[in-house]
């Protein structure tokens, strides 16, 4: 199950947030192979005054900022996918939110399935025991 942190410096319009969403799950599920039914996303917003890059705020810079933190197990994803999930969420976070700086960041973090998991069950334990992770399906 991977769980995206999406921190936005913008608060965009209502609309233009749920494409924003729609668009990081998207990619979540096609470049990284994570099923929709398991995926999660909270997303965040950080006043730009309140975002610094090499000690200026985004709003000295005149600019906004993402960071996609997606958290899956270790093992389950090649660095290939990683890197054309940075990609691919860049150049389409870049073509969406307005005057983006360049320091804007994917973090893929990678987590031992003994210690992640969801509904009182660990990835690992699920893995070995589906039949007692069944009740988890949406």
């Amino acid at each position: 199950m991977p769980t995206i942190v999406l921190t936005l410096s913008e608060r965009p319009s209502p609309e233009d947030t749920r494409h924003i969403v729609d668009e990081v799950i998207a990619i979540t599920n096609t470049v990284l192979e994570k099923p929709l039914g398991r995926t999660a996303l909270i997303l965040r917003y950080v006043a730009p005054e309140d975002w610094f890059i090499a000690g200026k705020s985004l709003a000295e810079f005149g600019k906004n900022s993402f960071r996609v933190e997606v958290t899956v197990v270790d093992e389950t994803v090649t660095k290939t996918q990683k890197a054309a999930y940075s990609r691919k969420i860049f150049e389409r976070l870049s073509q969406l939110i307005r005057h983006l700086h360049p320091f804007s960041n994917v973090h893929v973090i990678d987590v031992k399935g003994a210690a992640y998991g969801y509904g009182g069950l660990t990835q690992e334990f699920a893995l070995h025991h589906a039949e007692a992770a069944t009740f988890l399906e949406l």
